[in-house]
């Protein structure tokens, strides 16, 4: 037996979220051009319209936008391995907190004597009554070792867990469960002052970022922009790579990983290859949320933020790549307008959904629109 056939004899039934097997030639234009008016749109109307125009965009709203953006490429992250390889992580949290930390060591160490303490250390440092940087600390002042580091370090962690992981052959909800207690285990480590992470309170009060005001107009438009550019192009390298044949054997693992071995392909290797893709993923996801919204601590690591992201793929739909980024942007804007008018009942709301996908939308939202359009097409594929 070939290996394409073989291949094909895995995938016996169509891809979960693609029709057929079929992948859409065209979303990827259509997402990179919703991601680039929405971002120019809302850029223009922060910079050029006064603001006590009805048409200004305020800084919060850009600040609300990249944010979700950069949640939206968490969700893109996790359906890499949970849609496409059937690998469900309750940890993706911390592989986004790490790229965080990284960017606010950068950030702080960009304070200079300008904090509370007038001291070169950061200001939590000095409370502490420290007298040097700790080692960990020696290149966050380098912006060009910071971009370096965002990709390395969450990289190499996932690279190692993975390996061990894969290699025994953890599947299921154990991988899921020994996931989820690795973050929750680095959570309690950055909890903790002597480690030099800012201990509860994290990193914040940032200034300056490669020399400009970081609350200023015109730096949170170009970080806005950076964020839509990484958008785009982690879902168009996501495509590219799930329409390959790297993502056919991927798809083939999540439906008979015995099988694929049998054809002699070895399933560590790619599992493994996603898998650090997927985390350095959420760590530039990471790296761009800090300097946006102002602050990074160990709460980004709690069980409950990974669980969130694991929300936004089942409510957009899992195993289409364009449904995350639905989820994403459906999710946190619901929870932004709700936290404000009744932030009591958020929770409650949240919960609801994700009963109602789980019993009623298997497929989450694109999938529900798939099936209204094949309705109105007459049976035919959208």
């Amino acid at each position: 037996m070939s290996a394409e056939s073989c291949g094909h004899a895995t995938m016996a039934g169509p891809a979960l979220g693609v029709p057929g097997g079929r992948l859409w030639g065209r979303d990827a234009v259509l997402v990179g051009w919703v991601v680039l008016v929405a971002t120019v749109v809302a850029a223009a109307l922060n910079l050029l319209v006064p603001p006590d125009s009805v048409w200004h965009v305020s800084d919060h709203w850009i600040t609300l936008l990249g944010k979700i953006m950069c949640y939206a490429i968490c969700a893109l992250a996790l359906d890499m391995i949970w849609g496409y390889s059937g690998i469900l992580s309750l940890g993706h949290g911390l592989f986004f907190a790490l790229g965080g930390y990284v960017m606010g060591m950068y950030l702080m160490r960009q304070i200079g004597t300008d904090g509370n303490y007038g001291s070169e250390l950061p200001d939590f440092m000095v409370f502490l009554d420290w007298k040097e940087l700790p080692w960990h600390w020696a290149l966050s002042d380098s912006f060009a070792a910071t971009l370096l580091l965002i990709v390395l370090v969450p990289g190499l962690l996932a690279w190692v867990f993975g390996y061990f992981a894969f290699r025994s052959r953890i599947q299921g909800v154990y991988f899921s469960i020994i996931t989820q207690a690795l973050t929750f285990a680095a959570m309690l480590l950055f909890y903790r002052n002597e480690t030099g992470f800012g201990g509860n309170n994290g990193f914040t009060d940032f200034k300056r970022i490669v020399g400009f005001p970081i609350t200023a107009s015109e730096t949170r438009v170009a970080l806005l922009a950076l964020t839509g550019l990484a958008l785009v192009g982690c879902y168009a390298v996501s495509r590219w790579l799930v329409g390959s044949k790297f993502g056919r054997v991927l798809q083939a693992i999540r439906d008979a990983e015995s099988r694929v071995m049998f054809c002699g392909y070895d399933p560590l290797s790619y599992k493994l290859a996603v898998w650090t893709l997927s985390a350095i993923m959420c760590a530039v996801a990471g790296a761009l949320y800090v300097p946006q919204v102002g602050i990074i601590n160990p709460r980004e690591m709690s069980p409950a933020a990974s669980i969130e992201i694991a929300v936004w793929v089942a409510v957009g739909g899992r195993g289409t790549l364009v449904g995350p980024l639905v989820g994403a942007f459906a999710v946190n804007g619901a929870k932004s307008w709700l936290t404000v008018l009744a932030p009591e009942v958020w929770l409650y709301v949240l919960g609801a959904l994700f009963v109602a996908v789980t019993l009623w939308m298997p497929d989450g939202l694109v999938g529900l629109a798939r099936r209204w359009a094949q309705r109105l097409l007459g049976g035919r594929q959208p």
